[in-house]
């Protein structure tokens, strides 16, 4: 797989909006881009949130990319067909797995899909979890543990995400 983009689902950059750490999926490699659904889903139902991905957008911190393709829009119809996942993560999933990006995404459910759907294609995909991220940009010298840690309380206190772990000295060295 290419890995040229991160493609994110909603959730997953709903837990940066949250905290207003964009300028972290700035500094992600690959760069961070979003579907037409995950920013339809931010606008209809996260109005603060909407503010700060709209600053994203025009910062340059993530792009936009549509699914347009025919076997985008397939499989992006088969996924949604399940009803057990979201339209952002459906078109996500659709995306990186048809262009050969990355994915960005913590839902269980959604990442055994996308991984049983890319077996099916005969291609190996690259998904990252916020877990995932986070400990990439501790490596990369973007973050500090500590850093980390504040947002990981942050995530847990004030938005009841959990990462399951207790700091990030756990997953990075």
């Amino acid at each position: 797989m290419s890995n040229t983009l991160l493609i994110a689902d909603t959730s997953l950059l709903i837990n940066f909006l949250n905290v207003d750490r964009m300028d972290l999926i700035a500094n992600h490699a690959p760069r961070c881009a979003v579907t037409e659904h995950v920013m339809a889903e931010v606008n209809g139902s996260f109005p603060v949130q909407k503010q700060r991905l709209d600053a994203a957008l025009a910062a340059g911190h993530l792009e936009q990319v549509a699914a347009s393709e025919d076997a985008e829009l397939e499989l992006f119809a088969k996924l949604q067909s399940g009803g057990r996942l979201g339209a952002g993560e459906c078109s996500a999933i659709a995306v990186a797995l048809n262009r050969g990006h990355a994915l960005a995404i913590d839902d269980r459910l959604a990442i055994r899909e996308a991984r049983a759907r890319a077996t099916a294609m005969g291609i190996t995909p690259s998904i990252y979890s916020t877990r995932d991220i986070i400990a990439r940009l501790i490596t990369s010298g973007h973050l500090t543990i500590g850093q980390a840690d504040i947002l990981l309380v942050e995530w847990r206190s004030q938005y009841r995400f959990e990462l399951g772990i207790t700091s990030f000295s756990e997953l990075v060295c």
